[in-house]
């Protein structure tokens, strides 16, 4: 399937409880990712613009669910940034909301197509390995991005595939990406628009 052509992207709201959640009026795909994974990277490469979702060199920048309106070739749909997780250099006052408030989005948004979860191309963490079961379990359909691809050299993409799928016990083939060089854009934005034609 030909790949989703994002022709604007929007932010809408930055959300840090409940009730601040924007009514879901659009179909709507999550992002996550532990911290410094390259989220917001990912974010502004896959809608072309570069100051879209601030990138900050401190893990855990981003301490709020941000909604992004997203235009394309297809449907409207919602592009929704959560927290990353993991070692985030954050108070615990804060962490400790953080859980809830993505707990809450993922039960509760009867518009969620499904989940692009982001995971370092050269390993895999604890914290991976926990959300991935997690978005399993609720049975949320996951696009799985092996992210800072061209830290990987193409001689060694399997043994890194093989590694990432036996490290977070899916037999899924992840999308390398690279925000910095743009491969794999293509292929995620190919299954974006399968997800949002579910």
């Amino acid at each position: 399937m030909a790949a989703l052509k994002i022709f604007s992207a929007e932010f809408k709201a930055s959300c840090g409880t409940v009730e601040q959640f924007l009514k879901p009026t659009l179909p709507e795909v999550a992002i996550v990712g532990r911290s410094n994974v390259g989220k917001s990277s990912t974010i502004n490469c896959l809608v072309n613009h570069k100051g879209l979702a601030k990138v900050g060199k401190t893990p855990g920048k981003t301490q709020t669910i941000n909604f992004f309106q997203i235009t394309t070739s297809g449907p409207k749909f919602m592009l929704v940034d959560l927290p990353g997780y993991g070692f985030a250099k954050v108070p615990d006052r804060v962490r400790v909301l953080w859980a809830p408030l993505i707990e809450t989005f993922f039960k509760t948004r009867e518009n969620l197509r499904g989940v692009i979860m982001l995971v370092d191309s050269r390993r895999v963490q604890d914290s991976d390995q926990e959300m991935m079961a997690w978005v399993n379990r609720l049975n949320i359909p996951i696009i799985l991005v092996a992210t800072k691809a061209d830290k990987v050299p193409r001689g060694k993409r399997q043994e890194a595939t093989r590694q990432l799928q036996e490290g977070l016990g899916v037999d899924e083939v992840p999308i390398f990406l690279s925000a910095y060089t743009g491969e794999g854009k293509h292929q995620v934005l190919g299954q974006l628009r399968e997800l949002l034609a579910i």
